[in-house]
């Protein structure tokens, strides 16, 4: 018989203790009592910021980001720490106060939604690539990130997760409101919107698009060298990745969309699943 949430070491007590709500949105606690400096943290017109909702495939899009815009070597990029080229806004390492003196261009991650973004981001004063996964594998991802967590204590099933995920009751909140949020500001001239399931299918065009994004400009053969570099980042990430829950995962894929068709406000929601297409 399946455990019940409140039968699960570390749901719903102790798990649901690791959040805090802001603004109806659930955050880890290290966000707490940071927000507001948040909202106010300076940004430049050089910056270029990385944001996704968690397991969205970060990892990967910071070192093509990195790779496109630095010119950097694949293998170089493998013997260097990127995650400190490329902060968190809101994690407590470095800290707000480090990132402010960062030398520009500065390189800046989030996974906040849009709305708890700086507001200078939202006046355009500097670039945004924003990724969106497939929920399907995501919520594989972001459960086996948790269990493997163990400051988050999470002991339960991943079906119990899912409920969680569909029910906005994980970190960051609504994944479907996260997405929703960057696609309605896509048209924005700083704001390039993206799925990672293009980085596999037509890594040539993303690599074009970034390109032309962030306003690097190179001939045809230094273009060719760059997506072949791009090509070895994505084939040792996905050897990296592994998404094994059989066929729980199969139960999910097939339900998802339909679980959100009677829901309030599933109108939305399914369209942000258009977005990624994902199909039932």
């Amino acid at each position: 018989m399946a455990e019940s949430e409140a039968e699960t070491p570390g749901t719903p007590g102790e798990f649901e203790s690791k959040y805090f709500e802001f603004h109806g949105v659930r955050l880890p606690p290290f966000c707490r009592g940071k927000m507001e400096d948040i909202a106010d943290f300076p940004v430049r017109p050089s910056d270029v910021w990385i944001v996704t909702y968690p397991k969205s495939g970060t990892s990967l899009l910071q070192e093509v980001v990195y790779l496109v815009s630095q010119g950097a070597d694949p293998d170089e990029i493998g013997l260097m720490n990127i995650d400190e080229q490329l902060p968190v806004l809101e994690y407590p390492q470095p800290g707000l106060d480090i990132i402010k003196e960062l030398t520009s261009p500065r390189l800046i991650k989030s996974h906040l939604p849009y709305r708890f973004l700086p507001s200078d981001l939202h006046n355009g004063d500097s670039k945004v690539i924003y990724m969106a996964r497939n929920p399907k594998d995501l919520v594989v991802s972001y459960y086996q990130f948790h269990r493997s967590l163990r400051t988050m204590s999470y002991r339960g099933t991943f079906q119990e997760f899912c409920r969680r995920f569909m029910n906005d009751k994980l970190g960051y909140g609504s994944w479907f409101e996260h997405v929703q949020e960057f696609w309605e500001h896509r048209m924005d001239a700083n704001v390039l919107f993206l799925k990672y399931e293009d980085m596999h299918r037509d890594l040539v065009t993303m690599v074009e698009q970034l390109a032309r994004f962030l306003g690097v400009s190179c001939d045809k053969a230094q273009l060719e060298s760059l997506i072949e570099h791009c090509h070895q980042l994505v084939d040792q990430c996905c050897n990296a990745e592994a998404l094994p829950v059989g066929r729980a995962h199969c139960l999910f894929t097939q339900k998802i969309a339909l679980r959100w068709r009677g829901c309030r406000g599933s109108g939305s929601r399914l369209h942000c699943l258009n977005l990624v297409h994902v199909t039932a």
